[in-house]
């Protein structure tokens, strides 16, 4: 079980610096609305990850369908992203720290995070290379290991991700306006360029890998 744990551990202190969308999101959110907010967003990603990972593990007949699942997921996401990337562009950001979150603001972070992961369908592609390969490298499928290493990669990364949110609100003070603006645009045009290279390959490749 130690082997299980420290290699789980390793594989998602790994997997936790691999940066995309949601990475930036997640520094964005923290900056502007603090180390709960973050926190929150954070968890709306986990969510997204742990479904993908029980699907890639235990959905075996939507896993062999993936096409067929995938292909419109692709194209509602694909213009959710762009909307989400152009909306980034095109807000000026204004620094208002807010430690005190509602309960509906959080949930509201909560759901931003999860939907961002969710209508992003190459998400389900990386947790079945994933799943695929230790499955394979192992070769054999027992639960009673397969389950304590991926819950082990999977609460190391949201552990990771608020080490992130933490040390972005602590820096927060140090950021101005200006820059700010500079990151939410980079990170809109990171997540437009991402809806854009999912779209081409919908239509013209007919694959979202």
């Amino acid at each position: 079980m130690i082997e299980i744990i420290i290699s789980g551990v390793g594989l998602g202190i790994i997997l936790s610096f691999l940066t995309g969308p949601a990475f930036f999101a997640l520094l964005k959110t923290s900056i502007e609305k603090g180390f709960y907010g973050g926190l929150s967003f954070a968890f709306g990603v986990f969510v997204a990850d742990v479904m993908y990972v029980a699907l890639a593990l235990y959905g075996s007949s939507y896993i062999a369908r993936e096409k067929e699942i995938l292909l419109p997921l692709g194209i509602i996401g694909s213009f959710v992203l762009l909307g989400v990337g152009i909306h980034y562009i095109r807000k000026k950001v204004t620094i208002k720290r807010t430690k005190c979150l509602s309960k509906k603001e959080h949930s509201g972070y909560f759901i931003k995070g999860l939907a961002m992961c969710i209508f992003n369908p190459t998400l389900l592609l990386y947790w079945i290379s994933v799943t695929s390969g230790v499955v394979s490298i192992s070769n054999t499928f027992d639960l009673k290991r397969i389950v304590p290493f991926f819950a082990c990669v999977l609460f190391t990364q949201l552990g990771i991700d608020s080490l992130k949110a933490f040390y972005a609100d602590k820096l927060s003070h140090k950021i101005e306006e200006c820059t700010l603006n500079k990151i939410n645009k980079f990170a809109g045009a990171l997540i437009i360029v991402f809806a854009l290279r999912l779209m081409y390959e919908l239509v013209f490749t007919h694959t979202i890998i």
